[in-house]
């Protein structure tokens, strides 16, 4: 390939250490020094693994409605699901791809490792975020050793990196809940207008449904707007319910 071609003629960079595979929007199987790719748009990219599922597999896999772009994404375990929800939810994020690439490298005895990030995210500021999906007590020294790598690869190309474990029992509890109502079908201008004067101060949850209409028609907007961050609510303490505290604007973290 060119890009080959290039990087041989050309001096170091930062990340040339590392390689790519991925799949591009085209669904063409492509390979390349990070220090030419990293401008690929990831978010875009297929998966470069497959989603198995078998009878007595310890992890489930899945496809998560990612609401905020109308796409479905890959998952292949609760935690990794919960970690979708967790992005969809997050105003910030405008797309996410699951297993993105193949970060390719030789290890202190050369010997070729790989990895295969769980997410690619991109935010709305234009700004990625790779993010590897695994519960603090399942890390054994060959993850922490390619968690750590994948984290140089992405700092020499100004990406972000995160390695997540489990989100927080009732704060993910929560977000179950309002991801139920996650859809644009349950946006409803009239009702939401009046929901934001209600919850103009505190207000408990039922209370102000109420004061707007027949909850039963009410409610879901209002859930809508939690989980859009336009109505804000403690999701972090306890459990949402008919008493919680409901106002306006602010974040759900």
């Amino acid at each position: 390939m060119a890009v080959h071609a290039a990087r041989a003629s050309a001096p170091a960079r930062p990340g040339d250490e590392f390689e790519l595979v991925y799949i591009d929007s085209a669904g063409v199987r492509q390979r390349g020094p990070l220090s030419l790719c990293w401008s690929v748009p990831f978010e875009r990219a297929g998966a470069v693994r497959q989603f198995t599922s078998r009878r007595g597999q310890r992890s489930f896999s899945g496809l998560w409605f990612f609401a905020t772009s109308g796409e479905h994404v890959g998952y292949e375990s609760w935690l990794e699901r919960d970690r979708l929800m967790l992005l969809d939810a997050d105003p910030d994020v405008l797309t996410v791809s699951s297993q993105p690439f193949w970060l390719c490298w030789q290890d202190k005895d050369e010997r070729p490792v790989r990895h295969a990030p769980d997410y690619f995210v991109r935010r709305r500021d234009g700004t990625a975020v790779v993010i590897d999906v695994r519960a603090d007590d399942r890390i054994g020294p060959k993850d922490a050793a390619k968690f750590a790598a994948t984290a140089r690869a992405c700092e020499a190309v100004g990406w972000g990196f995160e390695r997540v474990g489990a989100l927080d029992a009732v704060f993910a509890a929560n977000l179950r809940w309002l991801s139920g109502y996650r859809h644009r079908r349950y946006h409803q201008r009239v009702h939401a207008d009046q929901l934001r004067r209600v919850f103009a101060r505190p207000v408990p949850l039922m209370e102000g449904a109420s004061a707007v209409g027949d909850p039963l028609g009410v409610l879901p907007v209002l859930f809508h707007m939690l989980w859009l961050r336009e109505l804000q609510a403690d999701l972090r303490s306890a459990a949402l319910s008919e008493t919680s505290l409901v106002r306006v604007a602010g974040g759900l973290r």
